[in-house]
């Protein structure tokens, strides 16, 4: 059992000092998770805590590779529009 950090991972360090375990690393292009030391925070929190504090949906897999933060649940817009969103260019999203 353990998380995944893949490619949409900025990198912000958010996580970093959340992790009871240190299983998250600085690498390139993203930062990782080692699996061996990765437990999901089972018996410490009630959610992973990279999770809970990562701003990017979804950056973080869990094992089944099943998104934490899946697209809308951090900015609260339905994933239909978070992706109408996400493709638009800024300046149709202001409405100029």
């Amino acid at each position: 059992m353990a998380l995944e950090i893949i490619e949409s991972c900025t990198s912000c360090q958010a996580c970093l000092p959340l992790c009871p375990n240190k299983a998250i690393v600085a690498a390139a292009p993203h930062f990782l998770i080692v699996a061996d030391l990765c437990n999901e925070c089972a018996g410490d929190y009630d959610d992973p805590q990279c999770a809970s504090i990562c701003p990017v949906e979804g950056a973080i897999l869990d094992e089944l590779g099943r998104e934490l933060n899946p697209p809308g649940s951090l900015t609260g817009l339905p994933p239909a529009l978070a992706a109408l969103v996400a493709a638009a260019s800024p300046s149709e999203v202001v409405g100029k």
